[in-house]
């Protein structure tokens, strides 16, 4: 971890790692920050050329990583900053994990061969956690590709606060949301260990304990949202994602709806649905062991019981008054249930069938 970001610090760091060609992928807000400057300052004094890469969008397309991977070739580059939300730092990974394979073939397609490129990861909102894990998220002729690799686990990190106070309300709120599911997921997951329930637990009550100073844009709010965010990452790296998110992604594209708004709205659905039918446990473990890790859970949440834990989970979401989609067809709802990566579901403890998928999606839409 960097502690400050500070120019001093920067250059440290750039020396150390023998930085002359630095690649820094990030969005054109990232140039408003004080820490860009800082970024910049460091590089020359360092002695390091530093190139910008921004040439992306939100939900990267793997033909802008393609471009990304062109650049850091052209420059010589031989570190990578990645500052922004999670399409930068996706956008960066990518870009390391694909520099030194077949230029000639599609990087998706090959087999990752291990690199020592150091990445300094720069989060600008509290909610993907990316910074903390081995995973990216690029599309390839419109279809999400998960890419993972231990090598792209970002070895440096700063985390300021000040990078989240020009955050606009609902992205504020949807990533916070994003960060919250991540904990949860992560804590229910047919993958969780000790240590990654000890990550995911942490980050709960860092989010509740955090919520109302990092909605009202306070200094120790967004500080400590950030490290909210960056703990959630860190059990998710443990154990990936479950259901709520493997339903979130269409919800996205057609309604209109932030990552982290979506993946809430699925959570919300499935997680009485999972008390409800604990004898439907997929965990090896067991059913008893999964009715404890909802009651452990529910202790982390200070609550008495499941249910109320459930019940707490609303009433924070009803709380940040997020609109609720309205479904335009009911074709949409096979749309939806199709959409589902079934690999994905492999991860969450209840088996889920494409029933379950259709009835838990409609009980999400707004009833009109």
């Amino acid at each position: 971890m960097i502690q400050s970001g500070e120019s001093r610090e920067l250059e440290k760091l750039f020396r150390e790692k023998g930085a002359r060609s630095i690649l820094l992928v990030c969005g054109g807000s990232f140039r408003k920050q004080k820490l860009y400057g800082r970024i910049l300052e460091a590089a020359e004094a360092a002695g390091a050329m530093l190139t910008e890469f921004s040439d992306f969008e939100p939900n990267p397309r793997y033909e802008s990583v393609v471009k990304g991977v062109d650049v850091f070739l052209r420059k010589s580059c031989d570190f990578i900053v990645a500052a922004g939300g999670g399409s930068a730092m996706d956008v960066a990974k990518c870009i390391k994990l694909f520099w030194n394979l077949d230029r000639k073939e599609n990087y998706l397609k090959q087999e990752a061969v291990e690199n020592t490129t150091p990445i300094l990861a720069v989060p600008t909102t509290a909610g993907t956690g990316s910074e903390a894990t081995r995973f990216a998220v690029i599309y390839y002729e419109g279809n999400k590709q998960s890419v993972h690799h231990t090598s792209i686990l970002p070895e440096y990190v700063i985390l300021d606060p000040e990078l989240l106070h020009s955050l606009p309300e609902y992205q504020r709120k949807a990533t916070m949301l994003d960060a919250l599911c991540h904990a949860l997921e992560s804590y229910w997951s047919v993958n969780a260990t000790e240590e990654s329930k000890s990550y995911a637990a942490e980050a709960i009550r860092q989010v509740f304990r955090y919520i109302d100073a990092y909605l009202d844009n306070e200094p120790a709010g967004n500080e400590g949202m950030l490290r909210a965010s960056n703990t959630a990452g860190k059990a998710i790296n443990f154990t990936q994602t479950t259901a709520g998110h493997a339903m979130c992604y269409k919800l996205t594209t057609l309604y209109g709806l932030a990552h982290g708004h979506a993946a809430a709205l699925c959570v919300k659905v499935l997680w009485p649905y999972m008390a409800e039918h604990t004898a439907d446990c997929i965990d090896p473990r067991g059913e008893a062991y999964f009715q404890k890790t909802l009651e452990e859970l529910a202790q982390v949440m200070e609550c008495g019981d499941v249910e109320a834990s459930i019940h707490r989970y609303n009433d924070m979401l009803e709380k940040l008054s997020l609109k609720v989609p309205v479904m335009n067809h009911e074709g949409e709802l096979d749309m939806l249930k199709r959409s589902v990566n079934p690999d994905r579901l492999k991860n969450h403890p209840v088996l889920l069938t494409e029933e379950t998928l259709e009835n838990l999606y409609r009980q999400i839409f707004r009833k009109d």
